[in-house]
Order: C-alpha cells, then sequence, then structure tokens
C-alpha cells in the first residue's frame, strides 16, 4: 500500500534562518479544544480566550521562548486548538542542534520544535500536530494585516477554519 505524500509545508528555495519576519500557526491534534474557551462578548467585554490548565503552560512557554538566542516572539494568540505567533528572525543558530529538524540552521523549525518539547514536557502529554503552518512576512502590510489578524482572532472564532465547539 502507497501511502499519500505530504505536501511541503516550507517556501521552496527560502532560507528559514533569514532575519525576517514569520508568521506561524500550530495545531493542536484532531483539532480538540484543550487550551482554553472563548469567552466574552457582553456590550462591556470583548472577546478573548480563558486558558486551561494546558493553555497556561503554552502561554508560559511561549513567552519564555524569548530566551532562544536570535528569535523573538513579537506577537502570539492561543486560541482553543491552535496558536499562531509572530516569530522575528534575527540572527542565526549557530554550530546546528540536536533534534531540530533540517536544515539545523533554520531558526523558524528550531523555535517550534523547542516550544512544543517543552509545552507537551510540562503537560505531560503530546497534544500538538507534528507538522505547523508558516508564512514568510513580506513587508508592513503584510505585517500589518496578520497583527489584526491575531487580534481579532477571538472575536471572530466561530468563522474560524479551525474552529470547533468548545467542549470544556
Amino acid at each position: 500500500m502507497e501511502l499519500p505524500k505530504r505536501k511541503p509545508n516550507r517556501l521552496k528555495f527560502y532560507d528559514h534562518s533569514t532575519p525576517g519576519a514569520y508568521f506561524v500557526t500550530i495545531c493542536v491534534e484532531g483539532k480538540r479544544c484543550i487550551l482554553g474557551n472563548i469567552v466574552g462578548g457582553g456590550a462591556l467585554d470583548a472577546p478573548h480566550v480563558q486558558f486551561t490548565h494546558i493553555g497556561h503552560i503554552v502561554r508560559q512557554n511561549i513567552e519564555s521562548g524569548n530566551c532562544i538566542p536570535g528569535i523573538r516572539v513579537d506577537k502570539f494568540i492561543i486560541m482553543p486548538n491552535h496558536i499562531h505567533l509572530i516569530l522575528f528572525v534575527e540572527g542565526t543558530l549557530d554550530g546546528g542542534t540536536s533534534r531540530a529538524p533540517s536544515p539545523t540552521n533554520a531558526m523558524v523549525p528550531h523555535f517550534v520544535s523547542t516550544l512544543k518539547r517543552f509545552c507537551h514536557r510540562d503537560a505531560g502529554e503530546r497534544f500538538f500536530q507534528r507538522s505547523y503552518h508558516d508564512h514568510v512576512i513580506r513587508g508592513e502590510k503584510d505585517y500589518l494585516k496578520i497583527w489584526e489578524y491575531i487580534d481579532t482572532n477571538p472575536a471572530r472564532w466561530h468563522e474560524d477554519c479551525f474552529y470547533e465547539e468548545d467542549l470544556l
């Protein structure tokens, strides 16, 4: 039996260690809503995410991820079953890494791999999908559009392509 071919999830011929901004989406396996619930939405209460225990673990690991030399989290949102991040690559990874996807100097895969590994360790279970989506941000207009998308994501949860009924 021949297995289906995986679609490449990287921009062909692009060096992901190149300094610049990247929009990254990481999903929970099976679209399970284990990171939180969308609450609010009343006249005085904008929709926002109320984190579960696992959602708090993810937030703590994203915030501590700023200690990885050469990469900075500029903005992020944790949704019930996925996360979005804007990452700024400011340098390169020297000497390669163990357990990082190739090429070994690729900062975005290194950051994602490290984030997922620490989240899984701290939660005591694996919950993120194996792969992730990234988009090279190509200028200020693209950056501002993504920033707004992240800001308004909780208010548009029921229209989101990752939407699953909150079960928590």
